[in-house]
């Protein structure tokens, strides 16, 4: 698959297992900031998790669709003889123009309030 061998400098393998969905958004979002652009990457199952990722942040204006790449890559299990296909998907997202003004919202919005917590009933 193309591009495999140069690694993107803002990389981001998603997994579907080792962190929540709001790991790598907001994981994506520094590496935004910072780069200018993000290429996510997920093999298999990770690929759902990933592809919410990117809207995720495409739906928050903060990124615009670069570039999509889809694959196969072959992986030996040890029991194996024959190597096993694995699909892979690669996303790059660039920068939108409003992504410093809505991050900018982002900030000044306060956190939800926590719920109180219940008042303990007292006996009569």
């Amino acid at each position: 698959m193309e591009g495999t061998a140069a690694r993107h400098p803002a990389r981001i393998q998603v997994s579907n297992t080792k962190k929540p969905v709001f790991f790598y958004v907001n994981l994506a979002k520094r590496f935004l900031q910072e780069h200018g652009e993000v290429q996510l990457s997920a093999l298999g199952l990770a690929i759902s998790s990933m592809v919410t990722v990117a809207e995720i942040l495409k739906n928050s204006r903060l990124a615009v669709e670069q570039k999509i790449t889809t694959g196969l890559d072959a992986f030996n299990d040890d029991g194996r003889e024959r190597a096993v296909q694995k699909p892979k998907m690669e996303i790059v997202l660039r920068k939108s123009e409003d992504f410093d003004q809505v991050m900018a919202q982002q900030t000044r919005q306060p956190a939800a309030p926590q719920p109180a917590a219940p008042a303990a009933a007292t006996a009569t």
